[in-house]
């Protein structure tokens, strides 16, 4: 039985930027103050550009889209860009985007990537025999032209019975070449969880014993006080 099925393509967005003359943490805190986000693009052929995006704007966007596998187009003054997410830093306690990296993509070049893994299905090991599905891998790294890349690695569990395990070596992604250990676990069925017995009963009789010795030592003192006494 196949392991995947076919793989979602990855939607396209549009966000808007702007460049920035500006730079150090000054600026970027000025920036953030007003309600934007200090970002840089780069890639193959190009150098490194600071740009600016809305704060709300760029939130939104990342509520739908799949993290750094959606490709984005990005709008920079009437130019259109097109980018992957190659990194979001955010503050350490309030957990808002500080900083973003977009990587410039071209049509004929591939790109390295790592795409989420979708679990799909109730394995038989579950539904039949009580068992847990337990997932390890959650991603897995490919190697991919921008056109096909998917939003997602769909994975068929539903035949995996208690013991069974799924590999990389399990799956294939269409149009692209799978990077990640073939030998990497994805998940596992593993048996129900027994619960331990209980040892209330046994505590309670090892309590009930210690008494007894202590009293025993006691004796065997007593008998040895009588002794040296005579």
């Amino acid at each position: 039985r196949e392991r995947f099925g076919r793989q979602r393509m990855t939607e396209t967005v549009t966000l808007l930027a702007e460049r920035r003359q500006d730079a150090g943490k000054g600026a970027a805190r000025k920036l953030r103050a007003g309600g934007r986000v200090p970002a840089v693009i780069y890639g193959s052929g190009r150098e490194t550009e600071s740009l600016s995006l809305q704060s709300a704007e760029f939130d939104r966007i990342l509520q739908r889209i799949a993290g750094g596998s959606t490709i984005i187009d990005l709008q920079v003054e009437g130019t259109e860009v097109r980018v992957l997410i190659r990194e979001i830093q955010r503050h350490p306690t309030r957990k808002t985007v500080t900083h973003v990296d977009f990587l410039e993509v071209h049509a004929g070049e591939a790109l390295t990537l790592e795409v989420p893994l979708a679990l799909v299905g109730t394995p038989d090991g579950v539904r039949n025999g009580g068992g847990v599905l337990e997932q390890f891998l959650r991603e897995i790294e490919i190697e991919v032209l921008p056109k096909d890349i998917p939003e997602r690695v769909k994975v068929d569990v539903e035949a995996l019975t208690i013991g069974d395990s799924l590999h990389v070596a399990d799956i294939t992604v269409e149009n692209a070449k799978i990077l990640t250990d073939s030998t990497t676990t994805i998940c596992t069925v593993v048996p129900p969880r027994v619960e331990a017995e209980p040892t209330e009963g046994i505590e309670e009789e090892e309590e009930a014993a210690e008494p007894e010795i202590i009293r025993k030592g006691r004796a065997e003192d007593e008998t040895e006080g009588e002794a040296s006494e005579e």
